[in-house]
């Protein structure tokens, strides 16, 4: 191993260590009823806020199953499966066959639950133009590209064994 490798070593592993409290603090923060309320408040919609990660997942992933929107939300299936149950007695989704497994009912947003979402978007818009109002757009750039590469490299990386 080069010199310039032992470097890189040691800088990356104070870098994690920094980078791991950084998500963390964003996933802490993201994480909180209170900003989902601050959503549903600034959307103006009329949504339960333990449904409303389950709608906007149903969106983004969708038609997605209760055991993979289970895993994504960190909840038990059996009460992702009763809220998805209460968004298809709303009228925000539909719950349908999976194409690729019978055996699984996957959850589909409506036209209705779209409309929802929408608001929801257009919300988080108006919420995060605040936050990066003294940002340049370069910087908003260079955010955006390497969070999508990281998200990217996490997402695809062999689960841990344990």
């Amino acid at each position: 191993m080069t010199s310039i490798d032992n470097v890189h070593n040691t800088h990356i592993g104070g870098q994690l260590r920094v980078l791991h409290g950084a998500v963390l603090d964003i996933v802490a923060t993201i994480n909180r009823p209170q900003r989902d309320e601050t959503l549903i408040r600034e959307a103006g919609i009329p949504l339960d806020r333990a449904l409303f990660p389950l709608l906007v997942g149903i969106e983004r992933f969708g038609p997605v199953g209760v055991v993979e929107m289970a895993d994504r939300v960190g909840r038990d299936y059996t009460t992702v499966s009763r809220q998805f149950a209460k968004l298809e007695g709303l009228g925000l989704v539909t719950r349908q066959e999976s194409a690729a497994d019978r055996r699984v009912r996957e959850a589909a947003i409506t036209p209705k639950g779209k409309t929802m979402t929408d608001r929801v978007d257009a919300a988080r818009e108006r919420l995060g133009r605040a936050i990066f109002e003294t940002w340049d757009a370069d910087e908003i750039d260079e955010l955006v590209r390497l969070m999508r590469k990281f998200a990217d490299a996490v997402k695809d990386e062999a689960p841990v064994r344990g």
